[in-house]
Protein backbone atom coordinates (compact mmCIF):
# COMPACT_ATOMS: atom_id res chain seq x y z
CA UNK A 1 0.00 0.00 0.00
CA UNK A 2 3.05 2.70 0.84
CA UNK A 3 4.23 1.90 -2.88
CA UNK A 4 1.19 2.29 -3.86
CA UNK A 5 0.78 5.99 -2.42
CA UNK A 6 4.72 6.72 -3.16
CA UNK A 7 4.02 5.57 -6.64
CA UNK A 8 0.40 8.29 -6.86
CA UNK A 9 2.61 11.20 -4.95
CA UNK A 10 5.20 10.77 -7.83
CA UNK A 11 3.00 11.00 -10.05
CA UNK A 12 1.40 13.96 -9.18
CA UNK A 13 4.24 15.83 -8.65
CA UNK A 14 5.44 14.55 -12.03
CA UNK A 15 2.39 16.53 -13.03
CA UNK A 16 2.76 19.64 -11.42
CA UNK A 17 6.20 19.65 -11.89
CA UNK A 18 5.99 18.72 -15.51
CA UNK A 19 5.46 21.85 -17.31
CA UNK A 20 8.81 23.41 -16.28
CA UNK A 21 11.03 19.85 -17.44
CA UNK A 22 9.06 18.51 -20.39
CA UNK A 23 11.42 17.75 -23.78
CA UNK A 24 9.99 16.46 -26.78
CA UNK A 25 12.13 13.72 -26.69
CA UNK A 26 13.41 11.15 -23.63
CA UNK A 27 16.00 8.76 -23.22
CA UNK A 28 15.11 5.50 -20.54
CA UNK A 29 18.01 3.95 -19.77
CA UNK A 30 18.16 0.26 -18.09
CA UNK A 31 20.90 -1.19 -16.22
CA UNK A 32 21.49 -4.74 -14.54
CA UNK A 33 19.60 -7.97 -14.79
CA UNK A 34 16.03 -8.68 -12.87
CA UNK A 35 17.15 -10.60 -9.68
CA UNK A 36 13.64 -10.61 -8.63
CA UNK A 37 10.37 -10.76 -10.90
CA UNK A 38 8.44 -7.48 -10.49
CA UNK A 39 6.84 -4.65 -12.35
CA UNK A 40 8.14 -0.99 -13.86
CA UNK A 41 5.87 1.61 -14.06
CA UNK A 42 6.63 4.53 -16.17
CA UNK A 43 4.19 7.55 -16.51
CA UNK A 44 4.50 10.44 -19.80
CA UNK A 45 2.65 13.31 -18.50
CA UNK A 46 2.51 16.21 -21.73
CA UNK A 47 2.50 19.63 -21.19
CA UNK A 48 -1.36 19.55 -21.06
CA UNK A 49 -3.34 16.78 -20.90
CA UNK A 50 -3.58 13.62 -18.99
CA UNK A 51 -0.60 11.40 -18.48
CA UNK A 52 -0.62 8.01 -19.86
CA UNK A 53 0.59 4.99 -17.81
CA UNK A 54 3.01 2.27 -19.16
CA UNK A 55 3.00 -1.40 -16.70
CA UNK A 56 6.02 -3.44 -17.28
CA UNK A 57 5.92 -7.15 -15.65
CA UNK A 58 9.09 -8.05 -15.56
CA UNK A 59 10.34 -12.00 -15.28
CA UNK A 60 13.13 -12.85 -12.90
CA UNK A 61 16.39 -13.61 -15.13
CA UNK A 62 15.52 -10.89 -17.07
CA UNK A 63 18.35 -9.23 -18.80
CA UNK A 64 18.84 -5.66 -19.66
CA UNK A 65 18.52 -5.85 -22.90
CA UNK A 66 15.15 -7.80 -22.11
CA UNK A 67 13.82 -5.14 -20.61
CA UNK A 68 14.76 -2.71 -22.69
CA UNK A 69 12.45 -4.33 -25.27
CA UNK A 70 9.43 -5.07 -22.72
CA UNK A 71 9.66 -0.92 -21.56
CA UNK A 72 9.75 -0.42 -24.77
CA UNK A 73 6.44 -2.49 -25.90
CA UNK A 74 4.69 -1.25 -22.69
CA UNK A 75 4.97 2.27 -23.46
CA UNK A 76 4.57 2.23 -27.34
CA UNK A 77 1.05 -0.38 -26.11
CA UNK A 78 0.05 2.96 -24.04
CA UNK A 79 1.09 5.79 -26.54
CA UNK A 80 -0.48 4.22 -29.59
CA UNK A 81 0.40 7.05 -31.77
CA UNK A 82 1.18 9.33 -30.29
CA UNK A 83 5.18 8.56 -29.82
CA UNK A 84 7.62 7.30 -31.43
CA UNK A 85 9.22 4.40 -29.40
CA UNK A 86 12.63 2.74 -30.12
CA UNK A 87 15.27 0.66 -28.17
CA UNK A 88 18.59 2.12 -29.13
CA UNK A 89 21.86 0.19 -28.26
CA UNK A 90 20.64 -2.56 -26.69
CA UNK A 91 19.51 -1.29 -23.16
CA UNK A 92 18.15 2.05 -24.02
CA UNK A 93 14.46 3.46 -25.52
CA UNK A 94 14.17 6.60 -26.90
CA UNK A 95 11.03 8.44 -26.47
CA UNK A 96 9.86 11.29 -28.79
CA UNK A 97 6.51 12.70 -29.77
CA UNK A 98 5.21 12.56 -33.23
CA UNK A 99 4.45 15.93 -34.83
CA UNK A 100 1.71 17.57 -33.03
CA UNK A 101 1.66 16.92 -29.84
CA UNK A 102 2.54 18.59 -26.76
CA UNK A 103 6.24 18.24 -25.40
CA UNK A 104 6.12 15.71 -22.30
CA UNK A 105 7.83 14.47 -19.61
CA UNK A 106 8.44 10.45 -18.37
CA UNK A 107 8.53 9.61 -14.65
CA UNK A 108 9.31 6.31 -12.92
CA UNK A 109 6.85 5.83 -10.48
CA UNK A 110 7.13 2.44 -9.51
CA UNK A 111 10.57 0.04 -9.93
CA UNK A 112 10.02 -3.34 -7.72
CA UNK A 113 12.87 -5.05 -10.24
CA UNK A 114 15.43 -6.02 -7.48
CA UNK A 115 18.78 -5.28 -9.93
CA UNK A 116 17.44 -3.13 -12.02
CA UNK A 117 18.15 0.70 -12.37
CA UNK A 118 16.34 3.13 -14.32
CA UNK A 119 17.75 6.35 -15.17
CA UNK A 120 15.27 8.81 -17.44
CA UNK A 121 16.97 11.93 -19.08
CA UNK A 122 16.07 14.21 -21.70
CA UNK A 123 17.73 14.23 -25.56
Amino acid sequence: MGKLILGLCLGLVASVAGADGVHNKWRVEISGNAESAGRIVLQLAPAEGDPLTATVVVPKGRGENGVARDVRDAVQAAAGKRYSVEVDDGEDVLVKKHGGERDFVITVVENSVQGVRIGVGNE
